[in-house]
């Protein structure tokens, strides 16, 4: 649930201008490091990860996920979570399950490559049993690296919980040393920030101030014991279908996706400075930007096998704009549609990838998940 993210991406009137009146500033720096833009491209990774070889054919047996709704699989509560609500789920398990999609997430096909289950909710915790060696997910659907509108505890907080379970002897140096790390968070930042006021002017050192607290949060998982962390950049904002309504879901909001170039820019840079200073190289960028345009440009992925006509419409929506996927009126009447086949659709709702969308975004992703163990 990207509560605060979807109020970002609402379009209100302000929005367009905020980042407009930023366009020319971010372009120009963008200009001056157009590399580093793509900095977490595969042949960025290759670059950068080359001395690596010794530990070719490791695979992690634990996932420690930290961050928002792209990962978070039960933690959000029910009473405020549209995860929870028919018809998300539908896909997988079948029935709403705390996944703000219609079945898988990132998490579930992250722990699916390296072959291990998806590690339990943290909210869930008492009752994981032996679910407690596929790791633990701390995401909750909302939050971000700071305070979002919503009350459930951002990035450094959900650290606060991975510590205490160190402390609490639930997981040694053993067990982290063949773990995996995965970070997504900072969409619902934006939105935050654009609700309480947040100005043109100040957008640019926002983003640095967001990067900086990103970088310490890694830092941070880096000193309690985390050897592989992989974190994801910013998907396209401006390509979201909150976005894309106002063109009928024809094309995507290049202002947007501007701003969006400047947050991954700083984000590949301060990564990189990370690595450098530990000296074994542990933060990887997984390149959700890149990964999503081309997946919407091509309708589909490389081999073809799976194919999105609409790329930009999203499965579920409301039947006007003051409903969502998922809103019941006060008589419990269904105030959204649901399209005939969800793996036809890339995007679930206004701000999430369906299972397909989530699959197809795996798959590209294997590369840069090969080269992290």
């Amino acid at each position: 649930m990207r509560t605060a993210y979807s109020i970002f991406l609402n379009l209100r009137m302000d929005l367009p201008k905020l980042l407009l009146c930023s366009f020319f500033f971010l372009f120009s720096i963008l200009a001056a490091g157009n590399a580093g833009v793509h900095a977490s491209s595969p042949h960025h990774d290759r670059r950068h990860h080359h001395h690596k070889k010794q530990r070719y054919g490791f695979r992690p047996t634990k996932l420690f996920v930290f961050g928002d709704s792209y990962a978070d699989t039960g933690n959000v509560q029910k009473s405020v979570g549209s995860s929870w609500k028919e018809p998300y789920g539908i896909t997988f398990p079948g029935k709403p399950a705390g996944r703000f999609s219609d079945g898988r997430v990132l998490t579930d096909y992250v722990a699916k490559f390296y072959g291990m289950k998806s590690p339990v909710a943290y909210r869930w915790i008492k009752y994981a049993g032996n679910r407690l060696r596929y790791g633990v997910n701390f995401a909750y659907g909302g939050t971000g690296v700071f305070d979002t509108l919503v009350l459930e505890p951002n990035m450094t907080t959900q650290i606060d919980f991975f510590e205490k379970l160190l402390k609490d002897l639930v997981y040694n140096k053993t067990d982290l040393d063949s773990s995996l790390f995965l970070v997504t968070v900072a969409g619902n930042d934006y939105g935050a920030y654009n609700a309480k006021g947040g100005t043109a002017k100040g957008l640019p050192a926002f983003t640095t101030s967001l990067i900086s607290q990103l970088a310490v949060n890694l830092k941070r998982l880096h000193g309690l014991g985390a050897r592989r962390i992989a974190v994801a950049a910013l998907e396209p904002l401006g390509c979201l279908p909150r976005s894309t309504v106002l063109s009928s879901f024809q094309q995507c909001n290049v202002t947007q996706n501007t701003a969006v170039n400047f947050h991954n820019l700083l984000l590949n840079q301060a990564v990189s400075k990370l690595n450098n200073e530990s000296r074994d190289s542990a933060c990887h960028v997984l390149d959700l930007y890149t990964t999503f345009t081309t997946l919407l440009e091509n309708k589909g992925d490389v081999s073809g096998t799976l194919k999105f006509e609409t790329p930009l419409k999203p499965c579920c929506m409301g039947l006007s704009t003051a409903y969502s996927c998922g809103s019941v009126d006060d008589k419990g009447r269904k105030m959204y549609t649901v399209c005939n086949d969800a793996k036809s659709a890339f995007f679930w709702d206004g701000v999430h990838p369906t299972q397909a969308g989530w699959h197809a975004v795996s798959m590209a992703l294997k590369p840069t998940l090969q080269q992290i163990c």
